[in-house]
């Protein structure tokens, strides 16, 4: 007997969806330019390439960072992406890729970055070979699949599309996993414990004479 309705069961019971493999291969946007994808790639790159210059050995970390979490800064865009007007949307949920997501497909050029960092002259032999074959690969990827996908999408499940395609789309919000805090309610409690403090240090006083 198939698993699969256990693990649909289970899954509703703690508030996951099951993304079936083929309900994350279909996508309603066509694939992007790949000109545009290209200009807002070469401008991430050039931002990264700034801190390594700027901050030296922090630069490095930032500029790692800021490869892992680019598409989820501003809403699917990166700095590169919004200049050029390209988005990373998040196809089971048709909504603008988040830093997890971000994070998963951005995860082969990061390697690149980290083979860099290893003591020279290792490290510059190694980011150069990276970027001749997870930079290749990733490049022949996104040529030759149908919807622009490169490994990262793959893992992440996104798509780069144009973001006059996706402008005033209706799109699926995903929920936050802990409910926000209502800070009203916070403020009333503590109303009420100021006016039982001050009840309690009135009571027993004299009242003053007029």
């Amino acid at each position: 007997m198939s698993a699969a309705p256990e693990l649909y069961a289970a899954s509703r019971r703690h508030g996951l969806r099951v993304v079936d493999e083929k309900e994350a291969a279909d996508s309603p946007y066509p694939k992007a330019s790949l000109w545009l994808r290209l200009g807002a790639r070469l401008v991430d790159v050039l931002v990264a390439w700034g801190f390594h210059v700027v901050g030296g050995g922090a630069g490095n970390v930032l500029a790692l960072l800021f490869l892992l979490l680019a598409d989820g800064m501003l809403q699917g865009q990166s700095v590169g992406k919004r200049i050029f007007g390209v988005k990373v949307m998040h196809l089971p949920t048709r909504s603008a890729a988040r830093h997890r997501d971000s994070t998963l497909r951005n995860a082969p050029l990061a390697l690149i970055v980290l083979l860099g960092m290893m003591p020279e002259p290792l490290g510059r032999v190694a980011f150069l070979a990276g970027i001749v074959v997870i930079g290749g690969v990733e490049a022949l990827r996104v040529v030759r699949d149908p919807l622009g996908w490169r490994l990262g999408d793959t893992w992440a499940q996104t798509q780069v599309v144009d973001g006059k395609v996706v402008a005033g789309a209706t799109t699926a919000v995903r929920s936050p996993v802990t409910p926000a805090r209502v800070p009203g309610r916070f403020l009333s409690a503590a109303r009420v414990r100021r006016g039982r403090s001050l009840q309690k240090s009135t009571r027993g006083k004299p009242c003053a004479s007029r």
